[in-house]
């Protein structure tokens, strides 16, 4: 491809070397799309458990139609997911590959993140609109928002919950296991605070969420668990500093929760204002800087920084809230915190997350 301009300091180079990047981009965005096919469908998995193999003996051990498979086998082939074998007309696909995009490989699964790709789409013309006139487009309007965030959480609290997260906290998974009272606020689909209760049965636990699809979720498995002590709540938070109930918890617990409600400072001066004298706040929150130019080497930087235009950011103007943005960053975090009445505040992170930061809070 090549560019000419009449400026003096125009580079043609340079020019050709973004067009072809710009290229790069739309292959791979078309690649996400695919593989988030590839995940929900199964094929990934399938693949995975199978010698090389041509499409239709893929799509029947799928239980898929082949013209789809085929068509999605030459996205995965071009896209040099999968290895085609022209002689012999059969697929494979790498183990080296199956350990990042099988379910199998647990926290490792980049492939279920592909997903947020098709559903943030989904809202493209609504946040058009608000480009064009403010506002934002509100929570229901994400569809399968709780089953891919659920999935999400899920793979993380799984794998690292109780060997990494909890004992970050010096002496808690000993106190869960005598014995003390949990809130979740945010909670989602329970996934947390479901995995806790069953762990831990001599503490109660308590989730409040916004939204009803979710709490009918976390109720559900929660039944299906036969687990008698924890509770789940459909509330909203936007008041929180007001309707907390006073030193009521001994742990309190946000997951990727704060930077897209409404009034993030009503729910962290709530946490204070609920939170025992000798009790203590763990939040978990997007790893990141609230300076952008700190953000430039974030391994994940673009996706987290659209997944905040199209979601988090939106759904919390929608509410008529501050929009903080999954990007808010540690010092704007850490800011919010010591507002709320929070003075010791220590930050962790885990090995092999690089999404999330761990906040330890307490009151003193």
């Amino acid at each position: 491809m090549c560019l000419n301009h009449q400026l003096p300091d125009f580079s043609a180079d340079r020019a050709n070397a973004f067009a072809e990047r710009m290229l790069g981009a739309l292959n791979e965005g078309a690649l996400c799309l695919m593989t988030s096919i590839g995940h929900r469908t199964g094929l990934f998995d399938t693949l995975a458990a199978m010698p090389p193999a041509g499409s239709a003996d893929i799509a029947h051990r799928s239980g898929l139609d082949e013209r789809y498979v085929r068509e999605w086998l030459g996205a995965m082939t071009t896209g040099r997911i999968v290895e085609y074998d022209p002689d012999s007309k059969t697929w494979s696909l790498p183990a080296e590959h199956a350990a990042f995009l099988t379910r199998g490989a647990g926290a490792d699964n980049i492939a279920l993140y592909a997903q947020y790709v098709p559903m943030l789409g989904d809202v493209e013309e609504e946040i058009v609109t608000c480009f064009q006139n403010g506002g934002g487009v509100p929570y229901e309007r994400f569809q399968r928002f709780h089953a891919v965030m659920a999935e999400d959480s899920g793979q993380v609290l799984q794998a690292a919950l109780f060997e990494r997260i909890l004992p970050l906290v010096p002496g808690l998974p000993d106190r869960l296991a005598s014995g003390i009272r949990v809130l979740d606020l945010g909670c989602g689909s329970g996934r947390a605070l479901n995995l806790m209760a069953a762990r831990f049965p001599n503490s109660t636990f308590v989730g409040y969420d916004l939204s009803e699809e979710a709490i009918a979720t976390a109720r559900r498995e929660a039944e299906a668990g036969e687990l008698t002590n924890v509770e789940f709540l459909v509330r909203d938070l936007s008041d929180f500093d007001h309707s907390a109930e006073p030193e009521a918890f001994d742990l309190v617990t946000t997951f990727d929760a704060v930077h897209d409600q409404g009034r993030p400072r009503a729910l962290l001066k709530g946490i204070h204002r609920t939170l025992k004298q000798d009790g203590v706040y763990l939040m978990q929150d997007i790893q990141s800087s609230s300076e952008l130019h700190n953000n430039l080497s974030h391994p994940l930087g673009t996706l987290f920084y659209t997944v905040s235009c199209m979601h988090c950011m939106t759904v919390s103007l929608a509410q008529g809230g501050e929009g903080l943005g999954t990007m808010w960053g540690r010092e704007k975090a850490q800011e919010l915190l010591r507002e709320a009445g929070f003075n010791a505040i220590e930050i962790r992170t885990i090995d092999d997350d690089i999404q999330n930061d761990y906040y330890i809070v307490r009151k003193a």
